[in-house]
């Protein structure tokens, strides 16, 4: 249900309630850092997958994680494209 107000206040909330997770998801703070202000829907498959490892069909996951990423930002330019100057409207 918290997936409904983002990934990037799911990921918040979930930290709060558990932080022991995402420090042995984690050794250090760049990368989840990185991945809550870049890749927010990665991010979120990585920790639902990590407490087995990441293996096999996790790779799976993790990707579609990724595609929500560039689906997200690829959706946004798209959505805004008549704004930029010299384009034509589609």
């Amino acid at each position: 249900m918290l997936l409904l107000f983002g990934p990037r206040l799911a990921t918040v909330i979930w930290y709060l309630v558990d932080q022991v997770y995402f420090m042995a998801a984690f050794q250090g703070w760049l990368f989840p850092c990185l991945g809550f202000l870049f890749l927010p829907w990665t991010l979120l498959a990585y920790l639902a997958v990590y407490p087995g490892g990441v293996t096999g069909f996790d790779w799976v996951i993790i990707g579609l994680g990724v595609l929500a990423d560039i689906a997200t930002y690829g959706g946004g330019g798209y959505g805004n494209r008549n704004r930029i100057p010299g384009q034509k409207p589609a």
